[in-house]
């Protein structure tokens, strides 16, 4: 009888994680992202006037998001109604631009941590890696190499048709499970693993780089914020993203046939799951918070451009009074 209460108590909670939390996390996301997001591409479209490589992979980083983000008002409604209402094609193609999203990110993070590290042994740019023309080309190449990445992720989408209208499952909860398995590690891999690699090893060289020179200066450098910035890099990857892919794997490993788990198990790890899922999408919110980091006097510029905007309000307002 336990066993049972705690099971229906596990299939209330899978409800209403999926009922609410989606819901008003996506919503969160939405709203803050969307102005967080909005306000870095005007700021770099008509505030900065000389690019350089970070700017760039920065602004494809918000591009990223920003296209993530237009896909959460279908989301949110979907989930709050318990139904997808959009069709076949756009339950597929919301899926694909969210892993896009998140794969994308990851990518652009970790060539914004071997730009920190060539700054610091390049200070004036003069590595081929930080000259503008070749960000253009890394940007594209991520671009390609993702959607590429994610081709195969399209037959594994498969929507649900029920008594209550259509059903638009995540990836790990659609399709073929023994497939979406070997798919999901490579991914993971491929994806996230490797870049998280990338970025600690440029993280441990600047760290090393950082201690040789203090040995040399004893005064203060200012080249600790690179430092900071990569570290707040690997944060976000630790945080946000580890649970997701070790709960994405481990929910589509409960459906392979061949380690069939009891229905309450299976709903135990379907709702961990369900709880990562914003939680790795929150990096949305949270990456504009490099465009102010990144020593580009970002921030600056932007209130600037604010100020001259609102003094010409008030200049047009007086002139019409």
């Amino acid at each position: 009888m336990a066993g049972n209460a705690t099971c229906k108590s596990w299939l209330a909670a899978k409800a209403a994680l999926e009922k609410y939390y989606l819901p008003i996390f996506y919503g969160s996301e939405f709203i803050i992202g969307l102005l967080g997001n909005t306000v870095v591409v005007f700021g770099y479209l008509f505030c900065l006037k000389n690019w350089n490589s970070s700017n760039i992979y920065l602004f494809n980083l918000s591009i990223s998001d920003l296209a993530f983000l237009c896909t959460l008002p279908m989301l949110m409604r979907s989930y709050s109604n318990g139904k997808w209402m959009y069709g076949n094609d756009l339950c597929i193609s919301n899926r694909y631009v969210l892993h896009a999203n998140l794969y994308t990110s990851i990518l652009f993070l970790m060539f914004i941590s071997i730009d920190r590290y060539l700054l610091i042994k390049y200070p004036f740019r003069e590595h081929l890696l930080q000259k503008k023309e070749f960000a253009i080309l890394i940007s594209l190449a991520i671009w390609v190499l993702v959607t590429v990445e994610l081709l195969p992720i399209l037959p594994l989408i498969n929507p649900v048709v029920t008594h209550n209208g259509t059903s638009c499952n995540d990836y790990a909860n659609s399709g073929d499970p023994r497939n979406s398995f070997i798919y999901s590690m490579c991914l993971t891999f491929l994806g996230f693993l490797v870049p998280l690699f990338v970025m600690c090893f440029f993280y441990f060289k600047i760290a090393l780089f950082l201690k040789e020179r203090n040995r040399q200066i004893s005064t203060a450098l200012p080249l600790e914020k690179p430092l900071n910035l990569i570290i707040m890099a690997v944060v976000i990857f630790s945080v946000l993203f580890t649970p997701y892919h070790i709960m994405r794997n481990v929910r589509i490993a409960s459906r392979l046939g061949s380690h069939k788990l009891p229905q309450c198990t299976e709903v135990v790890i379907n709702s961990l799951y369900i709880m990562t899922r914003p939680w790795a999408f929150l990096n949305s919110v949270i990456n504009p918070v490099f465009y102010f980091l990144v020593g580009d006097h970002f921030r600056e510029m932007l209130t600037n451009k604010l100020n001259k905007l609102r003094q010409h309000f008030k200049f047009i307002t007086s002139f019409r009074r």
